[in-house]
């Protein structure tokens, strides 16, 4: 089976976890013998990937007429960080009228038109894109080869906004997946959220949840764990990802004020960048927090892994989380979770402490008794260790495959009738 892949990263070139999954599905897609072709605006010439033929617009043929030599759309970007970036990027010679929209609406426009010169030259079964950014050139693509579509939705602009969507990307998340054969949500959470917002048929709607690369060698990384972020016996707790609205931040330090008046050796370290970043940086002053909460800013490859294996405990008080990869890889560094009940990690996740993010009364408790009782930790972090044994990159293809043949026989039969 051949799969056409529409996607915005594709690590090292990342800005969150939606580059990292993407770089799974396809490592386990390709153990199970299926050829994928995945798309992004912008590779590299030196960026290759054993598991994945990698195309980038950037590497069209002189032929085509329309052309980027760079992108700076990110899976959550925002209108207005958008223009910020377009201005920090060098362009040589090349004026920035005519190598970007004008914002990043003109922008994705600009990739699906780009994106239909590849799906006129490749060869494949079927076509699978990631969230909204991808959806029109996987609706062109369908249009031109007739194939099936299956569009794969990580997070709603529901998620992202707390309940107050753009509105042409909500549209745009609509019209893709009423276009697509199929729909895959990376949970039951997401799934319920789609069908609320959307209307979309549940029938239709396929959940995969994620799995995690084993075979990662930063999962047994030798350093001090002893280091500067960690002395005199204090305990850590993590917050580790971007800081926004839907990730719950500022639940985080309302919750480490409460835990620091029980717990004093606690220090809690945020590694992350994002909008809400100074205001939670304010807030910690407000609090008397600021000797005690350590800002690492955004972390990539074996920092992720070092910040995990520091911790004491890892801390998701997301708002919505339509997954939450970064709890199975703390759950892997033998590092003890606190998640969220309004993520979908939560649903395959059964040794961890769990709580509303709106409750911070309830998680401040828990973590007051995680770091003050060393046999519930010690019981944490063997049972929950013991768990993540059983999320892989196999499961989740398996599950991707058995979707791509459901959607490959649809459109057999509708073509048939």
């Amino acid at each position: 089976m051949k799969v056409l892949m529409f996607g915005w990263e594709f690590p090292p070139i990342k800005s969150g976890g939606l580059g990292t999954a993407c770089k799974d599905l396809t490592k386990g897609l390709s153990n199970n013998d299926v050829e994928v072709t995945f798309v992004m605006p912008y590779v590299p010439e030196e960026v290759n990937d054993e598991h994945v033929k990698l195309v980038g617009t950037n590497r069209l043929s002189k032929d085509v007429k329309v052309k980027t030599v760079n992108t700076i759309l990110t899976p959550y970007q925002t209108t207005s960080s958008y223009g910020e970036a377009k201005h920090s990027i060098p362009l040589g010679g090349t004026s920035q009228r005519d190598v970007y929209g004008k914002d990043i609406f003109n922008e994705v426009e600009r990739y699906a038109e780009l994106a239909k010169h590849i799906a006129e030259s490749e060869e494949y079964d079927i076509i699978h894109v990631h969230d909204w950014m991808t959806y029109k050139a996987g609706m062109i693509a369908k249009e031109i080869s007739g194939k099936p579509l299956v569009a794969h939705i990580h997070a709603t602009e529901f998620d992202r906004t707390g309940g107050n969507p753009n509105q042409f990307i909500s549209q745009r998340e609509y019209d893709g997946m009423m276009a697509a054969d199929l729909v895959i949500a990376n949970s039951n959470f997401t799934k319920e959220n789609v069908i609320k917002a959307y209307d979309i048929d549940p029938d239709k709607i396929e959940v995969v949840h994620w799995g995690i690369d084993e075979d990662n060698p930063h999962y047994n990384l030798q350093f001090d764990k002893e280091s500067a972020f960690k002395k005199n016996g204090e305990k850590i707790v993590l917050f580790l990802g971007r800081v926004t609205l839907q990730k719950g931040p500022d639940y985080f330090v309302e919750t480490a004020r409460k835990v620091k008046d029980h717990v004093p050796e606690a220090k809690f370290v945020v590694a992350g960048n994002g909008d809400k970043l100074p205001s939670m940086i304010e807030r910690c002053a407000e609090l008397g927090l600021s000797n005690d909460m350590m800002f690492a800013g955004f972390l990539q490859g074996a920092d992720v892994h070092k910040a995990f294996q520091m911790a004491d405990l890892y801390v998701m008080p997301s708002v919505s989380e339509p997954f939450g990869l970064v709890a199975l890889e703390s759950l892997k560094n033998n590092t003890p979770v606190l998640l969220s009940n309004q993520s979908g990690v939560s649903e395959v996740v059964s040794h961890a402490l769990k709580n509303d993010f709106w409750d911070t009364n309830g998680m401040a408790d828990k973590i007051i008794s995680a770091l003050n009782y060393p046999a519930l930790m010690e019981d944490l972090k063997t049972n929950s260790f013991e768990e993540s044994k059983k999320f892989n990159l196999d499961t989740p293809a398996k599950k991707t495959i058995e979707v791509y043949n459901k959607a490959l026989n649809s459109a057999w039969t509708s073509k048939v009738i």
